[in-house]
């Protein structure tokens, strides 16, 4: 028994020492392989995004640049929707197509555990996928304190209409 750990212990040293030796000489001789990151821009509130802002180019314009992508409405009810710093702004509750034709998202926000908050309309422009979450892109946690609340009934008198869990929408990729 005693041989056999001896023995074991040395045939493993001895492969690890080979294998070491082996590396370094491949090091050398061998090119670099290099992963590339994906190629998805950064997003957010960062110096690129407050340049587009600056130079007033229009909120789809700026989504066009993010790489949209297809999500069904029902991927996006209930996500968490996060500010730069990762703090929750608030939840997404309904996915809605106003009477001119553009996506919005109305985000259950600026409450404390879920006591005084409301419903405010946030085009689907400024939001952007982050993993599980949805990213706000383009709005400061500042810009849902001070957004008007949204009500169905004065909405749905001006022609919106709620998109149904199946249906699909294009929404941007972000990254931080």
């Amino acid at each position: 028994m005693k041989l056999q750990f001896v023995a074991t212990a040395a045939l493993v040293g001895a492969g690890l020492a080979l294998a070491s030796a082996q590396a370094t000489t491949l090091d050398k001789n061998a090119r670099r392989i290099v992963l590339a990151q994906a190629n998805i821009p950064p997003t957010g509130m960062g110096d690129k995004d407050r340049a587009m802002a600056a130079a007033n180019m229009a909120e789809d314009e700026r989504m066009k640049r993010r790489y949209p992508q297809p999500i069904r409405v029902s991927a996006l009810i209930g996500a968490r929707v996060s500010d730069n710093d990762s703090r929750t702004v608030g939840t997404i509750r309904q996915v809605v197509r106003t009477a001119q034709g553009k996506v919005e998202v109305v985000v259950d926000c600026c409450g404390w555990f879920g006591f005084g908050s409301r419903q405010v309309l946030v085009p689907i422009a400024v939001l952007g996928v982050f993993g599980r979450e949805v990213a706000s892109l383009d709005w400061e946690r500042s810009a849902y304190a001070n957004a008007p609340a949204w009500q169905r009934s004065q909405w749905q008198e001006s022609g919106g209409k709620v998109l149904a869990d199946d249906d699909t929408v294009r929404i941007a990729l972000a990254r931080r």
